[in-house]
């Protein structure tokens, strides 16, 4: 298994807007094969701040996410208006979970 964990900080103001179009990206991620937890959230210090937490069965499984109409679509188009800079990556090995 490989995570992820992608963090995204919206434009002050922007919170509400980029939330509804971050939530309808995770309903579309429900049917990809491979993607075991995909997972929205929304930091309390900083309401500006929003973080996907990611896992995939491997390697293979996450490119195949990233490759998607929609993620190309919605995360690569319809969010960059919405955003404060960059968003940061941290790729992760899970080495220890509580299932």
């Amino acid at each position: 298994m490989i995570a992820n964990i992608a963090t995204l900080k919206a434009k002050p103001g922007k919170e509400a807007e980029l939330a509804e179009i971050l939530k309808s990206f995770v309903a579309k991620t429900a049917d990809e094969e491979g993607t075991l937890t995909y997972t929205l959230l929304q930091s309390k210090k900083d309401p500006t701040e929003f973080i996907f937490y990611e896992v995939y069965k491997d390697k293979a499984a996450m490119e195949l996410h990233a490759s998607t109409p929609h993620f190309k679509d919605i995360m690569m188009s319809k969010i960059v208006p919405y955003l404060d800079g960059k968003s940061k990556m941290t790729f992760c090995d899970i080495i220890a979970e509580k299932g």
